[in-house]
C-alpha cells in the first residue's frame, strides 16, 4: 500500500476516534433519520437468521438493529473508543462479538467461513477505489460462498453534505472536515452514481441492486 493510502486510512481512523465520545449526541437531520428508519426495516428482512460481519461498526447504532434479527453479529471497528460506546448499549454477548481490528486487515484467526452477510454502514465512501477493491478481494476469500453484501452510505445533499475539496486522476474525491476541537482532516469521501456502483461491482458480485432515498443509498449483491 502506498503512502497516500496509508495516510487516508489513518486520517479516517483518527477523525472518528476523536468524534467517539460525543458521536451519539450529534444533531441528526430529521429527513435523514426518516430515511434511515426505512432502510433499517428493509435490511432487517435481509439478515434474518444469518451470521453477520459488520465492518466499521462505530458506536453500534446499526449493530443494535442487526442483533435483533441475525443469528450472530461480528462487529469490527479499528477504534476502541468507538467500541466502548457500542458495548455500553448492553447488547446480548451471546449474539454479538465486538472486535477491535482493522477491517482492511482482519485477524487471520477470525473464523468467517460461515458468515452469510457482510454489512458496511457509512464506511465504504471513505475508501478510495484501490482500497475498496482490496477489501472486496479479501472478503471473497474469507466469508461464505455467495455471501450477501449490504452497503449503506450517503447521497450528496445540497446544504447538508460538505463540498468536495479535490479529485484525483482515478476519480477519488476528498472532503475537508473539522472535529469539535478544531482539528481539520482531509478524508476520502465518494458519492457514486447507480451506474458507477454497478460497474464497480460487476466483476466481483451478482444480483446487484441499488436503492436510493433522499439522503442515503443502499447496495445489495451476492459476492461471486
Amino acid at each position: 500500500m502506498n503512502q497516500q493510502k496509508d495516510k487516508d486510512i489513518e486520517a479516517v481512523a483518527r477523525y472518528y476516534a476523536q468524534l467517539a465520545p460525543d458521536y451519539e449526541l450529534q444533531e441528526q437531520d430529521e429527513e435523514r433519520e426518516e430515511d434511515l428508519e426505512e432502510v433499517a426495516d428493509g435490511v432487517a428482512g435481509l439478515i434474518a437468521g444469518q451470521r453477520v460481519l459488520e465492518l466499521a461498526c462505530g458506536t453500534g447504532r446499526w449493530t443494535e438493529m442487526l442483533v435483533d434479527e441475525a443469528e450472530h453479529v461480528i462487529a469490527v471497528d479499528i477504534n476502541e473508543a468507538m467500541l466502548e460506546q457500542a458495548r455500553e448499549r448492553g447488547l446480548d454477548e451471546e449474539q454479538v462479538s465486538f472486535i477491535q481490528a482493522d477491517a482492511l486487515d482482519l485477524p487471520a484467526d477470525l473464523d468467517l467461513a460461515d458468515v452469510g452477510v457482510v454489512f458496511i454502514g457509512f464506511w465504504w465512501s471513505h475508501l478510495t477505489r484501490d482500497v475498496g477493491e482490496r477489501l472486496l478481494a479479501s472478503l471473497r476469500k474469507r466469508v461464505a460462498k455467495a455471501a450477501q453484501l449490504i452497503i449503506l452510505d450517503d447521497n450528496y445533499v445540497e446544504g447538508l453534505s460538505l463540498p468536495v475539496a479535490r479529485t484525483d486522476a482515478q476519480g477519488n474525491t476528498w472532503q475537508l472536515v473539522t472535529t469539535p476541537d478544531g482539528e481539520r482532516f482531509e478524508l476520502p469521501k465518494s458519492y457514486p452514481t447507480d451506474s458507477s456502483l454497478r460497474k464497480r461491482f460487476a466483476n466481483v458480485a451478482r444480483e446487484i441492486r441499488v436503492a436510493r432515498w433522499d439522503t442515503v443509498w443502499v447496495l445489495t449483491c451476492r459476492l461471486k
